[in-house]
């Protein structure tokens, strides 16, 4: 099993080796969104308001986690249909769960590359140390790639069943997350019947998490285990949903005709 696991990673690290546009990816959008909301931050602390606006680039670091994480699995999957080449992935001894194992690790990799490097401009640029989260910065991340891989699951999920008209949800989904995870702001702000919808996903403790955290407070670990198990059950649901999903869509034969819908 492990070494089909590898042989799928080690055909992502070949296809970016090889493709200098996959290896911007990696780097260029979150760079970018580095300089523009540390600008900005920059800008509102020259307004003399508080401290407090720093918390604008650590939730962009952490966001991009859920972000990567996502991506790894959509995306990446998503890719083998563009290049017909899914059907040929499972003619070998693959299996679903160790391709997936397979993606989550190269999502991984690929968001611990990133967040070093964010982390690191975000040091020289404006003086934010994310590392002052301590200890809580593993509960933080771990809880974050979680719930990225379950969402990257159900995104999968629902292009699976209808097909590449709804390709834009592999972009589109986090975004729609990110208001109701309070990433750039805390919960109360949103309606109230929306904050029960916010509360309901394990990202939104993590964010209120690392507001607390560097506002001087510690960390709450209940909190933290909470979102822990908010995200087992999504990840379960995600991949009931999308092994449902894909046994629909082969027994309808859109895997064997490379066309769906």
């Amino acid at each position: 099993m492990l070494h089909r696991i590898y042989a799928v990673i080690l055909r992502h690290a070949y296809l970016h080796r090889r493709s200098p546009a996959r290896i911007m990816e990696v780097f260029f959008w979150p760079v970018m969104d580095l300089l523009v909301w540390g600008y900005i931050t920059a800008y509102l602390q020259e307004m003399a308001l508080s401290d407090a606006v720093l918390f604008l680039i650590g939730a962009m670091i952490l966001w991009d986690v859920l972000y990567r994480s996502q991506q790894a699995i959509s995306l990446s999957m998503t890719e083998e249909f563009w290049v017909r080449n899914f059907i040929n992935l499972f003619i070998s001894p693959l299996s679903i769960p160790e391709f997936i194992s397979a993606l989550c690790l190269v999502g991984f990799i690929k968001s611990v590359v990133t967040t070093v490097v964010l982390a690191f401009l975000a040091l020289v640029l404006y003086q934010f140390d994310l590392l002052q989260v301590g200890l809580g910065l593993l509960p933080f991340y771990g809880n974050l790639l979680l719930f990225g891989w379950a969402v990257g699951l159900f995104t999968m999920g629902i292009i699976l069943r209808y097909g590449r008209a709804a390709e834009a949800l592999i972009w589109g989904m986090p975004f729609l997350l990110q208001p109701l995870s309070a990433v750039f702001y805390p919960v109360k702000v949103l309606p109230e019947w929306l904050q029960a919808v916010a509360f309901g996903l394990p990202s939104t403790y993590v964010f209120q998490g690392m507001r607390q955290v560097l506002n001087g407070g510690g960390i709450n670990w209940g909190q933290m285990e909470l979102a822990l198990w908010l995200n087992l059950v999504y990840m379960v649901l995600g991949g009931i949903f999308f092994g449902l999903m894909l046994r629909s869509v082969r027994i309808k034969g859109y895997l064997a005709r490379q066309n769906l819908q």
